[in-house]
């Protein structure tokens, strides 16, 4: 049995954790930290998780998480979790970060759009965390940087076809909207109901945290500078994330032969569904699960390639891919954990 420790168990992406690692068949839960709610029943913080989760969050300490864990979770704001993560990594634990830390490779990006990096060196050992794109990195990795939940939704249609050269580099634009848990739990006047509810607002144009993380993969991906024209939106509701990619076809390219490309680049794939044509994703048929669905049409007056994907912000965007990013540093089956039928309303 896998011991896993949270760090930062009450905000939202680390109440997921929580949720998903409480009913994981090979993993116990053994340490659940949070600095505000120390000493507190998990339970009386989320009452849902009541007969479930009821032991008591814990103050962070270093020597206690690593001696009650095997693999530890930071679910941590950015720059806390590269305080933390190089004493995990010494001891020889293997952590996955679900902050921005260690998604970057290039430092200078990285503290171009955060801050300054106090653990540069680990970022050349650090895999990212797009499971389906990068699993033999994940498997020999102790260190993951879990993607932000705005870059899995646009890079994983995309890479495949980054990969087999069918797209113009320089014609990518996407549109992005997301539900309100991707701000996280802390209050904040942007997120409260009477400035979210009725209304659907673009947000940090062309200046959000995830546009260069996404031009630094698609980057490394194609060997040349990539990128990409990006928009968030806020919608209102509590979870799910939808992204709309246009994108300019290198020749002229059906979209049979597109779905083909994904169908067979995620054949074996659990978690990655790719729609009919004539149907398009939907973020109530991906909620509070682990799939990322993928729509596609090309737009015959224009010849550009449109690519629709939903997931939840929360799970595949998150928690949930972190779980399948442990699944397979562990070697064990990759939906462990994450395999529940999903809602069908």
């Amino acid at each position: 049995m896998i011991r896993a420790a949270v760090i930062g168990a009450t905000g939202y992406a680390g109440a997921e954790l929580v949720r998903i690692l409480s009913g994981h068949p090979h993993a116990e839960l053994t340490m659940i930290t949070s600095r505000q709610h120390a000493g507190i029943r998990f339970s009386h913080i989320y009452p849902s998780m009541a007969g479930v989760v009821d032991s008591k969050c814990r103050a962070f300490s270093e020597e206690a998480v690593s001696d009650a864990a095997d693999v530890i979770f930071t679910a941590l704001p950015h720059k806390a979790s590269m305080s933390v993560v190089p004493g995990f990594v010494d001891l020889g634990k293997k952590v996955i970060d679900l902050s921005a830390d260690f998604r970057f490779k290039d430092y200078a990006l990285y503290e171009a759009w955060y801050e300054p990096h106090k653990a540069k060196d680990l970022l050349k050992t650090a895999a990212y965390g797009l499971s389906e794109i990068y699993f033999s990195d994940i498997q020999k990795t102790s260190l993951v940087g879990n993607p932000g939940c705005y870059p899995t939704s646009v890079l994983l249609p995309l890479l495949p076809l980054v990969k087999a050269d069918s797209v113009d580099l320089d014609d990518i634009v996407a549109d992005s909207k997301s539900g309100t848990s991707g701000a996280g739990r802390s209050l904040s006047l942007t997120t409260h109901f009477c400035e979210v509810n009725e209304g659907v607002k673009a947000y940090k144009v062309a200046e959000h945290r995830h546009n260069p993380e996404m031009d630094e993969v698609l980057s490394l991906s194609a060997g040349r500078s990539v990128h990409v024209t990006f928009t968030p939106h806020l919608v209102p509701m509590t979870r799910g994330m939808l992204s709309t990619i246009y994108v300019g076809l290198k020749e002229s390219v059906s979209a049979k032969e597109i779905t083909s490309l994904l169908d067979s680049f995620f054949a074996d794939k659990p978690f990655v569904r790719i729609c009919p044509p004539g149907r398009f994703p939907n973020t109530m048929h991906v909620k509070g699960t682990n799939y990322c669905d993928i729509g596609i049409k090309v737009a015959e007056r224009t010849g550009r390639l449109i690519i629709v994907s939903a997931i939840d912000n929360l799970v595949k965007g998150a928690s949930g891919q972190a779980v399948q990013n442990m699944n397979i540093m562990f070697g064990i089956p990759e939906t462990a954990g994450l395999d529940q039928p999903p809602y069908p309303l």
